[in-house]
């Protein structure tokens, strides 16, 4: 099975780390957060890639480009330009990386990279969102109810720290507490190839219509998923992921 990931958008809310570099390459413990994205999914057995590119997506292409280089011991030979390698240390991925445009929305990148996919289901999630999801589950689930999407339903974080008072008096302080309860869609999708019938061009964004049309034909399925979730969208929660990791503890570090 491939895994579509969206890494084509300006991310425009951590401007203080996309405007040198899109931002799935914004780094966590000193590898891009699309790193860590893809490592969730080959934890699961899944290592066959397509990367939807758009804003600085040369710098998408030139990391891969130089993958086994960077993992590499190498003897170079400055007289003829060539290289040796020697031991490397690096994934068995395929990752196609596929140029859908620099305003091309989310439901125009997929449709796009249509001719990447095959015939049977997908995986899809974006560049910038990490979890412990249990893939093997969720695409089990997914071809348990045979409908032509499902998303994976999480309770988002908090955004803000909440107080329990009593009178006037702290009784307790929760920095980042979970959210209020409400399942919002965490990405990670499981969709079959008919679900993008429902795209119609690169101006349609995928959170609204096709899923607004897949919910109405009863074809949109829900995985719930109460574990570990977390979107990269501010430098908060890019300082936030960043101690999770220096911590020895980050929950999406499932290989």
């Amino acid at each position: 099975m491939k895994a579509v990931i969206l890494a084509g958008g300006y991310g425009t809310r951590i401007s203080e780390e996309s405007t040198l570099r899109p931002k799935p390459m914004v780094e966590i413990g000193g590898r891009p957060i699309l790193w860590h994205v893809m490592k969730i999914y080959a934890a699961h057995g899944i290592t066959d890639f397509v990367i939807c590119l758009g804003y600085k997506g040369y710098v998408i292409k030139e990391f891969f480009a130089n993958y086994y280089l960077h993992g590499a011991d190498v003897t170079v030979d400055t007289s003829t330009g060539s290289m040796e390698f020697h031991e490397a240390v690096t994934e068995p991925w395929r990752v196609t990386l596929s140029e859908t445009g620099l305003d091309t929305m989310t439901g125009g990148r997929l449709r796009r990279v249509t001719r990447y996919l095959g015939d049977g289901p997908f995986c899809m999630t974006y560049g910038d969102g990490v979890s412990n999801v249990d893939i093997g589950k969720l695409i089990a689930f997914h071809k348990n109810h045979g409908k032509a999407a499902t998303l994976t339903a999480v309770n988002p974080p908090g955004r803000f720290g909440s107080l329990d008072l009593k009178s006037s008096r702290v009784e307790r302080f929760t920095e980042k507490p979970p959210g209020d309860g409400t399942y919002i869609s965490g990405g990670f999708f499981v969709l079959e190839r008919r679900a993008l019938d429902a795209i119609e061009d690169d101006q349609t964004v995928w959170e609204r219509g096709p899923l607004e049309k897949l919910t109405a034909a009863g074809e949109l399925m829900a995985y719930r998923h109460d574990g570990f979730w977390q979107p990269m969208d501010t430098l908060r929660d890019k300082q936030h992921l960043e101690t999770l990791w220096q911590s020895g503890q980050a929950p999406w570090k499932i290989w």
